[in-house]
């Protein structure tokens, strides 16, 4: 789930929002400031139950965006680098780029998240008390009831044992420690989750043909979601599967063309890289005074095709290529001798689904596309007398 704007970062770690997180933003509000709040406390004005409301929600988010913190920080920590926090429709995703080193660090880096939400809940069990005792509005004290219940609920719904859950990430730590065979333990965690989805999707539908209840479709529609993540986890194991033991360097395309940050866009669309058969260039910076030649490789960012044809026919003689690329700081990042089954799993959720490969002093030497990847494992299955599954 790609982010639609970036909120900035907290404890190193950047945070973005995706346009859909509005979807359930304004859901929980209007639920809370239409239905429970004036039905629990009439009376008050639709204005007050509007910012109560539209105050609760924003609460609700923080929990959430603590609980994934709380993820990132433990990954940190366990060696696990972490590609960035995204906040969408169905909750809040943490994207590693790397995988846990072991079952012990995966349970760990699974488990706090849950653990996050249920103390969450405590405290909001006890701020409920203390307003209900101070004789705090009913407002205050229906709210802070309601954010103990939804953290409690959501420490309990992320154990359940079934991918992507992160009660699926402690069931593949527990396999993984068993059986000592990480792909084993993924792909039955990936199953646990493809039958927990379709079980959620069965009941909702059941519950809203019996109930006409909207809520019902919404419990359907997360177990879809679980459905379709828990099949592409147990997709990319299989995949890594395939490419173990063969590295980046086997499957890049070598000595891409560079573009300088300085060239406008409609030069770079007029130019060479405009005929050649690429899609995806690497940009490097401009050599400044007293700068050796060979700095002037150094990559900055990426830009692809189809990023440059946006850019207006006005602006193309006025833009830089280094103005619309995509930075270093936000571009998939390999090397050569990295494998290619780590390396994989970071090109879906990268924003160019690429991977800019540089060598040891940041010049760029290939880039990855997903091409790329299909043409390896169509060598490697022709190879091993097989379709890949």
């Amino acid at each position: 789930m790609r982010a639609t704007f970036m909120l900035g970062r907290i404890a190193g770690v950047r945070i973005g929002v995706n346009w859909s997180v509005l979807v359930i933003f304004a859901l929980i509000a209007a639920v809370l400031a239409a239905g429970r709040l004036p039905h629990d406390y009439p009376g008050r004005g639709w204005v007050l139950y509007t910012l109560v409301g539209i105050g609760t929600a924003l609460v609700f988010f923080a929990s959430l965006l603590a609980h994934e913190l709380a993820h990132a920080v433990v990954a940190r920590r366990n060696g696990v680098e972490v590609e960035d926090i995204v906040l969408w429709l169905l909750g809040g995703a943490t994207r590693m780029r790397s995988e846990a080193p072991t079952p012990g660090a995966e349970w760990r880096i699974a488990g706090v998240g849950p653990l996050v939400s249920l103390l969450l809940g405590g405290l909001f069990v006890v701020l409920t008390w203390l307003f209900h005792v101070a004789g705090a509005s009913g407002l205050l004290v229906e709210s802070a009831a309601w954010l103990a219940t939804i953290n409690v609920l959501l420490a309990v719904f992320n154990v359940i044992p079934a991918a992507p859950l992160d009660g699926g990430r402690l069931l593949r730590s527990f396999l993984w420690w068993r059986t000592g065979d990480r792909l084993r333990a993924t792909t039955g965690a990936a199953r646990a989750g493809q039958v927990f989805g379709w079980l959620l999707v069965g009941f909702g539908i059941w519950a809203f043909i019996w109930s006409a209840a909207f809520s019902a479709l919404w419990l359907a529609l997360i177990g879809w979601f679980l459905v379709l993540a828990a099949t592409e986890e147990g997709r990319q194991a299989r995949l890594r599967e395939l490419l173990s033991g063969v590295a980046v360097r086997d499957t890049m395309t070598r000595d891409p063309v560079t573009v300088p940050s300085r060239e406008t866009v409609g030069e770079f669309l007029s130019g060479e890289a405009r005929a050649g058969r690429h899609s995806a260039f690497p940009v490097t910076r401009d050599r400044g005074n007293g700068e050796a030649e060979r700095d002037d490789h150094h990559a900055v960012g990426l830009l692809t095709m189809d990023r440059a044809e946006r850019v207006g026919q006005d602006d193309q003689r006025r833009l830089t290529v280094g103005e619309i690329m995509l930075p270093l700081d936000q571009t998939q990042v390999s090397r050569p001798d990295e494998p290619l089954s780590e390396a994989v799993t970071r090109m879906t959720p990268g924003p160019e689904h690429r991977l800019l490969v540089l060598d040891d002093e940041g010049h760029p030497v290939g880039i990855v596309a997903p091409s790329d990847v299909n043409r390896t494992v169509e060598r490697i299955t022709a190879d091993h007398g097989g379709p890949a599954r």
